[in-house]
């Protein structure tokens, strides 16, 4: 048996699978997010070990013998989270999060520096972690003097599971320290921040050994010793191990609370300017490009918050069938955009109401917008050398067959929808934790679910969509200076 754990924002989830990759079960614990100031969000650490007891608990009551049978365990977690630790790996505060957004200075700072988009193929973002520990430094000057490592989230889940300082590849591409082309730390861009290599934990593959399982835990869980934690991966990163989206040409989009595109490549291609993520994967000499929206299903919670309609309820208003959009545009940036603008400041808008848009016409303007801005990622990760010629839908925007319609054609592309079955983050870690504890070979591991359905693009509507999207497109400069 094999168990992968991510650490996600809202909660920690326990997966286990056996060695055929069937899922026995899953059980989670939930999380918190404290936002103590504007633009703020933070989490205690403590609480991810809560939570992680509370799902192996939850496995251990229903699976006692499966779980006692684990021989790996995979991380996946959160990206970019600042855990600050003293010499006793003593936790000196709460740990900055991925959508924190008040190092926004200090990451322009280090933007302005042309090393770090050279080094890490990167445009240094707030929620990156390298620009919070220039804010801790400039505004807790007691605290960062007794930084002695700085962990990313999975990555201290992984101390208190192990005993060890260890991340991977994947998620330490997110935090503007890494030369991910060469795959290890940049000393360099360490001492721009006032840094080390020591305060790093050491760097190991995804599919690799990154620890043991202390035999305090093994025993309280009822497993034997010797237990491999896998190196493991950033979320995007294990989500993409789920789906098998690993070889160059492959690519999912997800439909979450935020949206991501994203592309497996045989190659580093970073081009920082587009504001694509170019990071490395979680296999070895294996990269990933990523163009990032902030609000995705969330655009559609927003409206549905509004008109007091369940979200199910606004689509279903839509029907199935794919309509020509009506010249009401939306911009879904509730709070502000990374792909391709890197604009924190940009905030969302109705273009082109009329006495006639009703509910339903704003419902579609809202989907019409998310997909122009996946759209909007489609020709940044073009222009960033990758080509694509489908892709698979996951995320609970998924379920929607309009959306996805929409997408296809906007995208000209063929959307798939895989078969039944949870292969997210936590079933690419459980994978990860598998590779990682028998050596298999990765390739045959990372197989793609079987597609259930593909939805096509509606070529009758390709002109009304490019004609949409171009008015979408327009509309991003002519907000911006009414909303900075």
């Amino acid at each position: 048996m094999y168990l992968g754990l991510d650490l996600g924002t809202s909660g920690v989830k326990a997966m286990l699978i056996d060695g055929d990759q069937r899922i026995i079960g899953s059980a989670s614990g939930a999380l918190d997010v404290s936002r103590p100031h504007p633009g703020w969000s933070e989490q205690d650490p403590a609480h991810w070990i809560r939570a992680t007891e509370e799902a192996v608990a939850g496995l251990k009551a229903k699976f006692p013998k499966e779980l006692a049978a684990v021989k790996g365990i995979g991380l996946s977690g959160q990206m970019h989270g600042a855990t600050l630790l003293d010499v006793d790996n003593k936790v000196l505060r709460p740990c900055i999060l991925w959508n924190d957004t008040r190092s926004y200075e200090e990451a322009a700072k280090l933007d302005a520096d042309p090393r770090f988009r050279s080094v890490t193929g990167n445009i240094v973002f707030p929620g990156f972690t390298a620009p919070k520990l220039v804010w801790v430094k400039n505004n807790e000057r007691e605290i960062f003097a007794k930084v002695a490592k700085v962990l990313l989230p999975k990555d201290y889940l992984r101390l208190w599971l192990t005993g060890e300082h260890i991340s991977e590849m994947s998620d330490s591409a997110g935090t503007s320290w890494l030369d991910t082309g060469a795959r290890k730390w940049s000393a360099e861009l360490l001492a721009a921040t006032d840094l080390s290599e020591d305060h790093m934990p050491s760097l190991v593959e995804g599919t690799e050994q990154g620890g043991t399982l202390r035999g305090e835990l093994a025993s309280q869980w009822g497993m034997s010793d010797g237990v491999v934690v896998a190196g493991g991966a950033g979320d995007n990163a294990a989500s993409a191990c789920g789906m098998g989206t690993v070889a160059e040409g492959q690519a999912f989009v997800s439909l979450g609370t935020s949206g991501v595109l994203f592309a497996a490549n045989g190659s580093y291609l970073p081009k920082p300017e587009s504001a694509v993520h170019a990071f490395c994967h979680a296999l070895p000499n294996t990269w990933h490009q990523m163009g990032v929206i902030l609000s995705a299903t969330d655009a559609l919670n927003w409206h549905s918050h509004v008109t007091g309609k369940s979200a199910a309820e606004l689509t279903s208003e839509l029907g199935e069938t794919l309509k020509a959009p009506t010249g009401v545009t939306f911009l879904p940036y509730l709070s502000g955009e990374r792909t391709p603008h890197n604009d924190a400041q940009i905030r969302g808008a109705f273009i082109g109401l009329g006495h006639e848009s009703e509910r339903a016409v704003l419902t579609q303007a809202v989907i019409e917008g998310v997909t122009f801005a996946i759209r909007d990622n489609l020709e940044a990760l073009k222009s960033a050398g990758t080509s694509i010629s489908r892709v698979t839908a996951i995320g609970g925007g998924s379920r929607s067959r309009y959306w996805l319609a929409s997408i296809a054609t906007s995208l000209g592309v063929a959307v798939d929808i895989p078969a039944d079955g949870d292969f997210g983050a936590a079933f690419g870690a459980a994978r990860l934790g598998l590779i990682a504890a028998t050596g298999a070979d990765p390739i045959a591991v990372f197989q793609p679910p079987r597609t259930a359905e593909t939805v096509d693009p509606v070529s009758s509507l390709t002109q009304a969509y490019e004609a949409a999207y171009a008015r979408y497109r327009a509309a991003y400069p002519a907000i911006r200076s009414l909303t900075h």
